[in-house]
């Protein structure tokens, strides 16, 4: 059973993928896949024809800062990147998947951009992570990044209400951590339930 797991940045939703494979189910990031993919010279090459020169370093490793920078400024841009790695994502998930083709398991897949993408049919449920913008700020202040460049990416991705809307769960942030793991934990035992 695969399930989508989403919600805007700083919200927690890493935190939720965790307690989700503390009981038991398998989990994937899909920012550690893009991770992954933006160390490969075909893909940085591919990157630089849409972002240009400046975001190899000069070690030719990829600029993040300055890809950040560039997309975060730039819609047009930032959805030409999109769609040139979400589909590598999406095959790299794809493939880790056939690996456990058969097992009875459920996996729950981290898409910052589920819904933006309409990537909401690939998966048998989807779950939302949602907090207060407020809360989101200050969760990213801590971890150092500045508020100008969070709302940028706030604002560049689909207003969380809407998110709520779409999901088939939602999982309120906004409380302590064993809040959270709470409705974590009782999620988790009803998409077990529900598995075929």
């Amino acid at each position: 059973m695969l399930i989508g797991l989403t919600g805007n940045y700083g919200m927690g939703k890493s935190f939720v993928l965790s307690v989700f494979r503390e009981l038991g189910a398998m989990v994937l990031d899909s920012d550690d896949i893009v991770h992954i993919l933006l160390q490969e010279k075909s893909v940085i090459r591919d990157i630089k024809t849409i972002l240009g020169d400046r975001v190899e370093k000069k070690d030719g490793t990829l600029d993040k800062e300055v890809v950040a920078e560039i997309i975060f400024n730039n819609s047009i841009l930032r959805n030409k990147l999109e769609v040139l790695l979400h589909p590598m994502v999406f095959d790299k998930i794809e493939t880790y998947l056939q690996k456990i083709r058969g097992k009875r398991r459920l996996v729950i897949i981290e898409v910052p951009l589920l819904f933006e993408g309409a990537y909401e049919g690939r998966f048998d449920r989807t779950i939302t992570v949602f907090t207060t913008q407020k809360a989101a700020l200050e969760r990213l202040r801590k971890g150092g990044v500045s508020r100008s460049n969070a709302l940028k990416r706030l604002k560049a991705q689909m207003p969380i209400q809407i998110k709520k809307k779409k999901t088939d769960y939602q999982i309120d942030n906004n409380g302590t951590k064993q809040r959270t793991r709470n409705q974590v934990e009782s999620i988790y035992k009803r998409l077990v339930e529900e598995m075929p």
